[in-house]
């Protein structure tokens, strides 16, 4: 049976992960969601860790580590669920490095983005904490929004830039003391 992932935990993967990597090659690895929310501190636990890896040979272990450790890992990254925003290469925040692996919460705009299109209540309260705790600037996030190409809603069949773009004004409209 698998464990609700805490803080405490998550370390503890990030060690099993970096000590499973190959030697020699650097990695990057990116927490995602419910990852970052409870590495920041922001809720005490999650019900799995949703990572991206820049090398997929990080994950050659990972079914043993997740036995081992009892948590459940999720491959993902927000452009799985919502368009890519502009730069987002660039804005990933820098938590750790343990042996060749160098880990990261992944592009909080492109988080929060996915957060607010996917609007259950607990992404709602974890969206709010990206703006609250300055990870994201709200100007930034409505240009980057509003500049995703027509182009890059075609492999999202249930998003309209219309929806996406109504989400995040719905979302920015409303208090941030949530």
């Amino acid at each position: 049976m698998r464990e609700d992932l805490t803080r405490e935990r998550l370390h503890t993967l990030m060690d099993a992960l970096a000590g499973s990597a190959p030697s020699g090659v650097a990695i990057r690895a990116y927490f995602i969601g419910g990852a970052t929310a409870v590495d920041r501190g922001w809720r005490r636990s999650t019900i799995d860790a949703d990572l991206h890896a820049s090398d997929d040979r990080l994950f050659t272990d990972v079914q043993q580590i997740k036995d081992r450790l009892r948590v459940n890992v999720e491959r993902v990254r927000p452009e799985d669920f919502v368009p890519p925003l502009s730069g987002s290469e660039s804005r990933h925040v820098f938590v750790e490095t343990i042996g060749s692996v160098s880990f990261f919460h992944y592009d909080p705009y492109a988080q929060l983005l996915s957060k607010i299109v996917r609007g259950f209540r607990q992404d709602v309260q974890d969206a709010t904490r990206f703006i609250q705790e300055g990870l994201v600037e709200i100007e930034r996030f409505r240009t980057l929004v509003r500049d995703i190409p027509d182009a890059s809603y075609s492999r999202y069949p249930n998003l309209s830039r219309a929806s996406v773009e109504t989400a995040v004004d719905d979302f920015l409209s409303r208090p941030l003391s949530r």
